[in-house]
């Protein structure tokens, strides 16, 4: 851990100061500001604007204020407590691999949902993260910034304030933030590659996804970690972060995840399977995928990180019954 961020407080959020450049003269002062910061939305600018959290030369401003160009503005963040999400104890705590005043890292189990949803209104990682630091209220989403899939397990990266919240978010739609995960698939691949394939919502089955020609761009890079006899285990960097992306695309090139219930089409059992083998399949009950490496510049100092997370136990196994199955 950083020595500089302690792990028990949070940065504080620091007043914006800023000259009004030549460029927006005539514009609005909510436009301007939205303009400015980018990180916050313009409704919540006009919310401090029309709170007093905001000055122009030293005096209270309006929103629709008319800027000359060089007028000094300050912005003081005022966020409030989002309570529409419960704070709520897990059965099992949750693994955080990183922890410094701006940021938190969270091994994820398989079988937690990352957001409640339809289906999913407690026991989810945003309301664990909201018992073990009820601060996370006031950024949002709990500051998560990116999921994962109810049953894959792995890294994610959790902001800790506003302002490093806004950084990350920008970070991930710059794509700096790398992410690279293990897949078990079904069927022996001959070598890695790249699938540049767009993604968007099946057209008839609405909770899956599909690669389609209208869809929003997506790129998936993969190579083969190790081959077992009907089997590989890859290794897949996100360049992009659509919805099940990783399994859309594996099973858009003929080789779904093992155990994956949406994208994995009827269960297959490699000819002459062992008895052991084909309990290990059958055992397996979700999708064999797991986020297990995590790099990107610190939100605040720049400072690169690089996490990694070990293979979950139920997968661990899976692959060891494979190993033997091929002789390993």
């Amino acid at each position: 851990m950083d020595p500089q961020f302690p792990a028990d407080a949070p940065l504080p959020e620091e007043d914006h100061i800023l000259v009004i450049p030549a460029d927006l003269s005539g514009e609005r002062l909510d436009v301007a500001l939205a303009r400015l910061l980018p990180q916050y939305s313009r409704s919540r600018l006009q919310r401090w604007i029309d709170a007093g959290r905001v000055s122009l030369d030293g005096r209270v401003p309006q929103r629709r204020n008319a800027l000359l160009g060089g007028e000094r503005v300050r912005v003081a963040p005022l966020f409030e407590p989002d309570t529409r999400v419960a704070a709520e104890a897990l059965a099992v705590p949750l693994q955080i691999v990183h922890r410094d005043a701006a940021i938190l890292v969270v091994d994820k189990p398989a079988g937690l949902v990352v957001h409640p949803g339809a289906g999913n209104r407690s026991g989810t990682l945003q309301n664990a993260l909201l018992e073990l630091e009820p601060a996370l209220a006031r950024v949002p989403r709990a500051g998560i910034v990116h999921r994962l899939d109810k049953d894959t397990s792995g890294l994610l990266v959790v902001a800790r304030t506003p302002n490093a919240h806004a950084v990350l978010v920008g970070m991930l739609a710059e794509r700096e933030v790398g992410r690279e995960y293990l897949a078990l698939c079904v069927g022996l691949m001959t070598g890695g590659g790249t699938i540049d394939e767009p993604i968007g919502r099946h057209r008839t089955q609405r909770i899956k996804m599909a690669v389609r020609p209208d869809g929003r761009a997506a790129v998936t890079h993969y190579r083969i970690e190790r081959r077992y006899r009907a089997h590989t285990l890859a290794r897949v960097q996100l360049e992009t972060g659509r919805t099940h992306q990783i399994r859309v695309h594996l099973a858009h090139i003929g080789y779904p995840i093992v155990g994956d219930p949406v994208y994995g089409g009827r269960r297959r059992l490699p000819a002459g399977a062992s008895p052991a083998m084909q309990a290990a399949l059958a055992a397996f009950r979700r999708q064999a995928l797991h986020a297990v490496r995590l790099s990107l510049a610190h939100p605040v100092t720049g400072k690169l990180l690089e996490f990694e997370a070990p293979l979950p136990a139920d997968f661990t196994a899976l692959l060891a019954v494979l190993g033997a199955e091929a002789g390993e």
